[in-house]
């Protein structure tokens, strides 16, 4: 895998109206309190792609061409996620505001790793709100070859330590929200909704929770500590998948400037780590 130079610098503008509508289906979504102020996260339900369905892949991702048309590189390895993201927040969102995403191709890079071949993707994107750069994002995504064997079993639940952390909610993402969040995102990756698919195709043992779910939920847990719209930066990693009627536990903790939150599984397991700084 190589040349991936014509890709370096290419961009896509999309655009979009924050509506009050969207705001509520997102607090829904999450269990968030009520209230019209544009909760931090909401971004990334905002100037999505428009892949017509007759355009989708296997996997339920837009197919990957090498054409002057298309954005994300045409990496032939099978399984793709969204790895990590780096967040910075310059001013809220507000209810009506004409929304503009662009999104470039920062830089891509392969590696191996113990199950093979990866490729990494960073691409850069640029939310501007009336005119006005309201948040910064590098998002890196993952390349994989194709997942062989049988899936990784459940580990037995055990009794997690949460003395270190300050604040804590218990939670078990069901069905419903995954499918609530793949449509606020317009996200048809099939292992978020079709259980045959991961179990057989992508080899998880269950249907698999958004990245980028996680970050809102840990997001919303913030907020729910420090008020809204309280972070300035917001930086995620995921470590291990996290699955569908499976526990998981959301902390956070706040010493001097540095707020560190993670998502752990009952199973002991550190699924997310993530880092923040307060406005």
């Amino acid at each position: 895998m190589s040349g991936w130079e014509n890709w370096l610098g290419r961009t896509r503008v999309q655009h979009d109206v924050l509506s009050a509508a969207l705001v509520a289906r997102y607090r829904a979504t999450l269990d968030a309190n009520c209230g019209d102020t544009v909760p931090q996260g909401l971004h990334w339900c905002l100037g999505l792609p428009e892949a017509a369905t007759a355009s989708l892949g296997e996997d339920g991702h837009p197919l990957r061409h090498d054409d002057k048309d298309s954005f994300l590189p045409p990496v032939p390895l099978p399984r793709r996620m969204w790895g990590s993201s780096q967040v910075s927040f310059h001013q809220p969102l507000h209810l009506g505001t004409q929304i503009e995403r662009r999104s470039t191709i920062a830089n891509i890079s392969e590696k191996s790793g113990s199950t093979g071949a990866l490729v990494f993707v960073d691409v850069q994107h640029a939310t501007w709100a009336n005119g006005v750069c309201a948040i910064e994002e590098t998002q890196t995504l993952v390349y994989r070859e194709a997942a062989t064997g049988a899936p990784m079993s459940r580990g037995e639940d055990v009794d997690v330590d949460l003395s270190d952390w300050h604040w804590h909610r218990a939670l078990t993402p069901t069905t419903p929200l995954l499918f609530r969040y793949s449509a606020l995102t317009f996200n048809s990756h099939r292992i978020h909704y079709d259980l045959p698919y991961a179990v057989e195709v992508e080899r998880y043992r269950g249907l698999v929770v958004h990245g980028p779910l996680m970050a809102s939920l840990l997001l919303d847990h913030a907020a729910r500590a420090l008020g809204e719209n309280a972070l300035s930066s917001f930086n995620f990693r995921g470590a291990s998948p996290a699955f569908a009627q499976e526990p998981l536990h959301l902390v956070g903790k706040q010493e001097g400037s540095a707020i560190s939150l993670a998502v752990l599984g009952a199973d002991g397991r550190t699924v997310m780590t993530a880092d923040a700084t307060r406005l």
